[in-house]
């Protein structure tokens, strides 16, 4: 497969990028460029979600998989020009729920709100991450953003569960 991973060199990117390219997959990574000497194998496009995503520019990928999405106008932004690839996977996290230390918590458990204007005001002049209280709230818009714009084509997995 033909996979763009968003993030990738930090983190589970890291470790999921790696395993793309051992089964042979044809791996891009799309981040800031801030650890280039990591997988100088592949290529790797330089940008940044909240501003110059020209890179990703009328390239075509089988699938996404998004590890670096923790600003749901970034997630959107990213969709949205993203939006011919068949399959989108989002990596969130446990912190969206609203008690994640329920006992069988699943995909129909209580999820953190917070309104859009709110989410604005939070990260205004960040691409995030923001840790601390709205971070699973943030994540929980993230999880919207991405279903909004790509619906039926998105894949939420939920470290922690």
């Amino acid at each position: 497969m033909n996979i763009l991973i968003l993030g990738g060199t930090r983190f589970l990117g890291r470790y999921i990028a790696k395993a793309a390219i051992e089964k042979g997959h044809d791996v891009t990574l799309f981040n800031r460029g801030n650890d280039p000497y990591v997988f100088p194998e592949i290529v790797q496009l330089k940008g940044d979600r909240d501003g110059d995503l020209e890179m990703l520019k009328g390239r075509q990928w089988d699938a996404v998989i998004d590890t670096s999405g923790f600003i749901p106008r970034t997630v959107s932004k990213s969709c949205r020009l993203l939006n011919q690839v068949k399959h989108y996977t989002y990596i969130s996290s446990i912190s969206v729920y609203s008690d994640p230390t329920e006992p069988g918590i699943d995909e129909s458990g209580e999820v953190h709100a917070l309104n859009d204007d709110k989410a604005e005001e939070i990260t205004r002049g960040t691409a995030g991450p923001i840790y601390g209280e709205y971070y699973g709230p943030l994540k929980s818009l993230s999880e919207k953003a991405a279903e909004k714009e790509l619906p039926g084509k998105v894949l939420q997995f939920v470290p922690g569960k």
